[in-house]
């Protein structure tokens, strides 16, 4: 929508699983089929049919969103002598899903190749954008990836999700529930709290084997699990919550350094938090007092700070009014008008 608003004609272009969910979006989108869904051959095919994609579609200006689609867009854009942006959501190398694994060294070889070559990077936090110096003596501006204020919000009462209204609830949403963060903790300690739900609304790979979890121990009463749904609809679950969770392990350097679409997502719902303690997530509850850090791994610890973040709420309102004020896409979205402004 920034770019739309600048006068960019935006054409988005990602890939079609068998659970996407329709797109429907004020600007083109295109979305591939691809035959393998995981693994190297995906990684191949997904960049052979991308690059073509950008060969016939030639655009003024390409972004390129992570390092998984960095290659066919830093080809396409020397082959036609056009402007890259490298938009780095995360330290791509330092995600624990290929840590340990052949695929690091491809990844690490991609970056080293391409990443000192580029002209115009950004990222979403300081942290990040030290480790990106630190490796290549290049600083990334920084722009933090806020969720814009729900306009216009009335949420839905508990009756109108078929929630029930006489427990508490806490949830943990996104479509990045994945291992180390800290769902497994999330579902063990909520399912020994009385009275308490816990809804994990969303997707990641950590879910299968937390369902088949819940299933064994018994504890349907106590963990809903809701698929993945349009952001306007999901909001609705997160403002009927008494607390959200962000709970990401200080298990590698991409999640010390995380800073999760869903914290800001639960200030602008006015529900407080428990977090886990890594840096930049760490900084804001601190700075702001709109919940409580936990060491994750402490399913008491756990579970007294959600009951107690939940029963002294009302203290924790005046940091997510001032949270909201300035931790907003509206403000922060000015500087990142001038970056892209640039290649008008």
């Amino acid at each position: 929508m920034l770019l739309m608003q600048l006068g960019f004609d935006v054409h988005w272009v990602g890939r079609a699983l068998p659970n996407s969910l329709p797109l429907d979006r004020p600007y083109r989108t295109s979305r591939m089929r691809l035959f393998f869904a995981k693994g190297g051959l995906f990684y191949a095919e997904f960049h052979v049919r991308l690059f073509l994609f950008l060969l016939r579609h030639r655009g003024a200006v390409l972004v390129s969103n992570d390092l998984d689609t960095l290659l066919p867009n830093y080809l396409a854009s020397r082959l036609y002598k056009t402007a890259l942006v490298y938009d780095s959501h995360e330290y791509f190398c330092g995600v624990p899903e290929i840590q340990g694994r052949w695929v690091k060294k491809v990844w690490l070889a991609v970056e080293r190749a391409i990443f000192p070559k580029l002209k115009h990077i950004w990222t979403v936090n300081e942290s990040i954008a030290d480790l990106y110096e630190k490796d290549y003596g290049i600083r990334p501006s920084v722009f933090r990836n806020i969720s814009p204020k729900p306009s216009a919000f009335a949420p839905k009462s508990r009756a109108a999700l078929n929630l029930p209204e006489n427990r508490r609830i806490v949830i943990n949403q996104g479509s990045g529930m994945n291992v180390d963060r800290g769902l497994e903790e999330a579902v063990e300690a909520v399912a020994g709290m009385d009275g308490w739900l816990l809804l994990l609304v969303g997707s990641g790979d950590a879910i299968p084997g937390l369902k088949e979890k819940v299933q064994r121990e018994g504890w349907q009463e106590k963990v809903l699990f809701i698929d993945r749904m349009p952001y306007d609809q999901l909001l609705h679950y997160t403002a009927t919550a008494d607390v959200g969770l962000s709970l990401d392990k200080d298990s590698n350097i991409n999640y010390r350094f995380s800073l999760p679409n869903k914290l800001f997502d639960y200030i602008h719902c006015s529900t407080p938090v428990v977090t886990s303690r890594v840096v930049e997530v760490k900084r804001i509850v601190e700075e702001y007092n709109v919940g409580l850090t936990v060491h994750v791994e402490n399913i008491l610890a756990l579970q007294r700070s959600i009951a107690a973040v939940a029963e002294h709420s009302d203290a924790y309102a005046p940091g997510l009014k001032r949270a909201q004020e300035e931790l907003s896409w509206e403000r922060e979205s000015m500087p990142l008008k001038n970056f892209y402004g640039q290649f008008l």
